[in-house]
């Protein structure tokens, strides 16, 4: 019977030669010695996770030796989430990223007792593929097959971020823009509000959350995202008017709308004219629902088409698309030309919003009230009759 032999690793010989052909660092290295000599695994991870983002080792495939002739002889001893998050650094180094690839893959039995590091080490394949390899297949394959596991993960946990991102950046790729935008901003929720980023990335970011807000058929609710510090970043520059964009779809305002889109032309705007005027329209019908009471939420079909600004004879229909995108129910009286709406969706509130409903609760106060006063009043002519 052949004897299947198996390369030992002399992790003592391996950090002597490191002492001395590098002695910038090799106070660095002396420390991971005695850390593993001591057995201290928990100490020696945490010096490791800092130790790999030491720019001496960024050169040439330092970190891939890292593993193969030190960390591989204790990776089953140490945190899972904490050996892939150092792994991280190690496949950036590998020039065949599909042997990066392998690598990983070589890894998920090692982590697969926990959630969070299996689930990194997937986000880390996705990130590959779409930025390296540009598979969007496999890439799709990692999102959908990872989405679920972190849907039911006890809060947010520090995968989530990164795998919004990894979503973020495949649904900017290849659609749908309404999933790129909800991606993006869990991404920036994770990621204190993408305080972290380089104010050009930042930026960037920004402008294309306010376009997809815009453009994406199926996103109604811009609020969150108009109260978003991020939009701070398109403040004094050339990209400010994507903001007051946003800010005149949201209103469902036709006019500002058109000043802001002759001003500023752009073609991801002018390729979706059509749907977005529709949008914007519905929008429009909303408000006008939202900001009645109750009692005057009967609209006439003359009122939507001069506030929309669309034909009169495309009222009815435009009515039917909000009835059937669930975006306001109510009925269609078409002989007398009326929509009676009673109830508008839910959305995010900017200040002008909540101060209009405080107040409209302050005056459905005030009618409770009286109305009590009055059965209170009444009440003695009531009881003997």
């Amino acid at each position: 019977m052949a004897t299947v032999k198996f390369a030992v690793v002399d992790v003592g010989d391996f950090l002597a030669k490191k002492q001395a052909a590098e002695p910038d660092l090799a106070t660095e290295w002396a420390k991971l010695e005695e850390l593993y000599n001591k057995k201290l695994w928990h100490q020696l991870t945490l010096k490791l996770m800092d130790f790999v983002k030491h720019s001496s080792l960024q050169r040439g495939d330092n970190l891939i030796q890292l593993y193969n002739n030190f960390l591989c002889t204790f990776e089953n001893k140490i945190n899972p989430l904490s050996l892939v998050e150092i792994l991280a650094f190690t496949v950036q180094q590998y020039s065949n990223k599909k042997d990066a690839i392998a690598f990983l893959e070589k890894v998920e039995p090692k982590v697969k007792a926990n959630d969070e590091a299996l689930t990194l080490c997937k986000v880390l394949q996705g990130q590959i593929y779409l930025e390296q390899l540009n598979d969007l297949d496999a890439t799709e394959r990692i999102i959908t097959d990872i989405e679920g596991t972190l849907e039911d993960a006890d809060g947010v946990t520090p995968v989530h971020g990164r795998f919004y991102k990894l979503a973020a950046e495949y649904y900017r790729v290849r659609g749908p823009m309404a999933r790129y935008y909800r991606a993006a901003l869990r991404y920036l929720g994770c990621s204190r509000g993408g305080a972290d980023l380089p104010p050009a990335e930042r930026r960037a970011v920004a402008l294309r959350l306010a376009l997809a807000a815009v453009i994406a058929p199926t996103v109604y609710d811009l609020g969150e995202l108009l109260v978003h510090p991020i939009l701070e970043s398109l403040q004094g520059t050339s990209d400010e008017w994507a903001h007051a964009l946003l800010q005149a779809v949201a209103a469902g305002d036709v006019a500002a709308f058109d000043r802001v889109r002759t001003a500023h032309p752009h073609p991801d705007i002018q390729r979706a004219d059509r749907q977005l005027r529709q949008k914007i329209a519905i929008l429009c019908l909303m408000e006008m629902a939202f900001n009645r009471t109750s009692a005057q939420r009967k609209l006439t079909f003359a009122e939507i088409a001069r506030e929309a600004r669309v034909p009169l004879e495309e009222v009815e229909l435009l009515v039917m698309k909000a009835l059937a995108e669930n975006l306001i129910k109510g009925h269609i009286d078409q002989v007398s030309s009326t929509v009676c709406i009673r109830w508008v969706r839910p959305r995010a509130l900017g200040r002008a919003g909540a101060r209009a409903l405080a107040a409209r609760l302050d005056a459905w106060c005030g009618a409770v009230a009286a109305a009590a006063g009055l059965l209170q009043r009444r009440a003695p002519e009531l009881l003997t009759l």
